[in-house]
């Protein structure tokens, strides 16, 4: 185990950044928060850091850690837009902070221009615009399994949008997937099979696990 001054810095920003942004649109609840500080834990221990109760990561922090390597602040990008994107939509407040990292970072930011709030509302004649993102998201394979870990879990194995509704026990209707709504799951999809990956097989393993048991 490294010790904490060999902890890279810039990845310690980057999963917090990460961190700070899968939080953003409030749909996490104290369980889930619990679950994604615990990862995070596991991911880093040298880094010694409450990530339940950890703040907004600092712009002087993210420009100065991330900013100066083009290739780096690109990387960073492309990963943030998979955390956004990985619940099957798009918040405001997620858009905002994506925007607003693109433009500290010196980022291009026309990858982001197809992308709107409730993407998942999106309909046929609003595909086109993501052709670039879709391309864009494709070339992301991240090397470093703390960050491919950390996507791993965000994203889920199976479509968000399929459910039971049930009512006093009783199973009233099955929602089947309806992946499609979302434009960007064959590349969510393709992402964490890349990511899984990187991973070493004792986690791959525990993983499977987890996601047989959400089956």
């Amino acid at each position: 185990m490294a010790s904490p001054e060999q902890l890279d810095p810039s990845l310690q920003v980057w999963l917090a950044a990460l961190h700070q942004l899968a939080l953003a649109d409030g749909d996490f609840d104290a369980v889930e928060r619990r679950m994604l500080a615990e990862h995070l834990s596991e991911t880093l221990p040298e880094s010694e850091l409450d990530w339940e109760a950890m703040g907004p990561v600092h712009d002087a922090d993210l420009a100065r850690l991330l900013a100066a390597d083009p290739t780096v602040a690109e990387q960073f990008l492309r990963t943030a837009v998979v955390v956004a994107l990985a619940d099957g939509h798009l918040s405001r407040a997620e858009l905002d902070l994506l925007q607003h990292w693109a433009e500290l970072l010196g980022c291009d930011q026309a990858p982001l221009a197809g992308l709107q709030p409730c993407i998942d509302h999106l309909s046929d004649d609003d595909w086109h615009p993501l052709e670039p993102l879709k391309h864009w998201l494709d070339e992301l394979d991240p090397s470093d399994p703390r960050v491919a870990g950390f996507i791993v879990n965000l994203i889920p194995s199976q479509c968000p949008f399929e459910r039971d509704i049930v009512l006093f026990g009783h199973k009233l209707v099955h929602i089947p997937p309806m992946c499609k709504l979302n434009p960007l799951y064959d590349q969510l999809v393709g992402l964490r099979f890349r990511c899984l990956g990187h991973l070493s097989q004792e986690q791959q393993l525990r993983i499977c696990r987890k996601d047989s048991a959400q089956a």
